[in-house]
C-alpha cells in the first residue's frame, strides 16, 4: 500500500531544523560515494515545460524521483518515492511545500559550514516563496539579528518582512537598494528570477558568505564575475548539474573567464574535505536543487506521515 500524502501533510510534519539534519547527511553520502543523483532534464512544450529529477540513497533505504509542470495556468510538483530494497512504492507526494524546504535547508547546511560563526546580518535579494524558506535554513545554523530585504516591488517587499518577523522572531525590514543589502551583509542571499547579476561584487565585504540559488538556466545568472573573482571557496550542490545549467558559471567559462576546477561539491564541505580557512573569506554556494535533495526529504516526510497515521493509503503496485 502506497501513501498519498497532500502538501497539508507536509507541512504539519516538516520543520527546518529536521530538514537540514537529514540533507546533512544526504550530502555526506554523496561525497562517500553510496548515493546516486541523476541531474534535471526538462521535456519543452509551446505552452510550458515538464521538468524530471531522479536519485537513489541506498543508505536511507530510498530510491525515487520528482516531476513538476510549468505552465501559464501554474506550477505543479509530486515526488514518487520507491523503496531501495524491494523497489515497492512508498509514497506519493504532493511537493510544492517540499520543494522550498529542502532548497532552504540545502542553503542552511551550506552556511552552516562556510558562513562566519559569527555572522548575524542576512542581506536577501528577492522577496518571493524560496526566499522564505532560505531565511528560514539561514536562521536555523546562525544567530541573526537583522536582514535586509530588497525587492524592485516594494509593497510586496513589505509585507514579506512584515510577515517573516513574525515567524522568525528578528529585525526583518526592506532597504531601497540591492547595494545597501549587499554590502552590509555577512551572508547574502540571492532568490530572484532576474536573468542579468543582481549585485556588484565590489559590494560584498570580506568574511561574506552567499548562497545563490535563484538561476538553475544556463543563460541566467544572478552573480557577476567580480563575486566569483573574490570568492576564496565556491561550492555547488552537484557539479554534473552546474555543467548544465549553473550560468552564473557557465557564461563566464564559456568567455574563458571561470575555471571549473575552482569549483567543490558540498557533500566535500559536509565531509570536512574543503572548508573556510580564514576569517575575511568570501564564500559562494551556489544551489541548482537536486534531486537528493527532494529524495532524502520525501523520505524524511515519509516515516514521519507513517508515525502520526497521516495521508491516504492507495492499492497500487503492490
Amino acid at each position: 500500500m502506497a501513501l498519498v500524502l497532500r502538501e497539508e501533510d507536509v507541512r504539519r510534519v516538516l520543520s527546518m531544523p529536521d530538514t537540514i539534519q537529514v540533507l546533512e547527511q544526504a550530502f555526506a553520502t554523496v561525497a562517500e560515494g553510496t548515493s546516486i543523483n541523476r541531474p534535471r532534464s526538462r521535456i519543452k512544450l509551446a505552452n510550458g515545460f515538464m521538468h524530471l529529477l531522479a536519485a537513489a540513497s541506498p543508505p536511507l533505504g530510498v530510491l525515487g524521483f520528482k516531476t513538476y509542470t510549468v505552465f501559464h495556468e501554474g506550477v505543479r510538483f509530486i515526488v514518487m518515492l520507491f523503496s531501495a530494497y524491494d523497489g515497492q512504492l512508498l509514497a506519493i507526494i504532493e511537493a510544492d511545500w517540499l520543494g522550498r524546504m529542502r532548497t532552504g535547508a540545502t542553503s542552511g547546511v551550506a552556511t552552516k559550514y562556510l558562513a562566519r560563526p559569527d555572522a548575524s546580518v542576512v542581506g536577501l535579494m528577492g522577496a518571493g516563496n524560496q526566499a522564505v524558506t532560505q531565511l528560514m535554513g539561514v536562521c536555523t545554523v546562525r544567530h541573526v539579528r537583522t536582514v535586509l530585504v530588497y525587492s524592485r516591488r516594494l509593497r510586496e517587499c513589505e509585507i514579506f518582512c512584515e510577515e517573516m518577523e513574525k515567524v522568525l522572531h528578528v529585525e526583518v525590514r526592506p532597504v531601497g537598494s540591492a547595494r545597501e543589502a549587499a554590502e552590509n551583509a555577512d551572508i547574502l542571499i540571492t532568490a530572484t528570477t532576474s536573468p542579468e547579476p543582481v549585485f556588484h561584487g565590489e559590494w560584498l565585504k570580506p568574511g561574506c558568505h552567499i548562497n545563490a540559488i535563484g538561476s538553475n538556466w544556463a543563460e541566467r545568472r544572478e552573480i557577476d564575475l567580480a563575486t566569483l573573482q573574490r570568492s576564496h571557496l565556491i561550492v555547488t550542490d552537484s557539479l554534473e548539474q552546474a555543467r548544465a545549467e549553473a550560468g552564473d558559471f557557465l557564461i563566464p567559462a564559456e568567455e574563458g573567464l571561470f575555471d571549473w576546477e575552482n569549483v567543490y561539491e558540498l557533500g566535500n564541505v559536509v565531509v570536512g574535505e574543503v572548508q573556510r580557512e580564514m576569517p575575511d573569506d568570501i564564500t559562494l554556494y551556489k544551489g541548482l536543487g537536486i534531486a537528493l535533495e527532494d529524495v532524502a526529504t520525501a523520505a524524511h516526510v515519509y516515516k514521519l506521515a507513517k508515525t502520526h497515521g497521516l495521508g491516504e493509503q492507495l492499492d497500487i503496485l503492490g
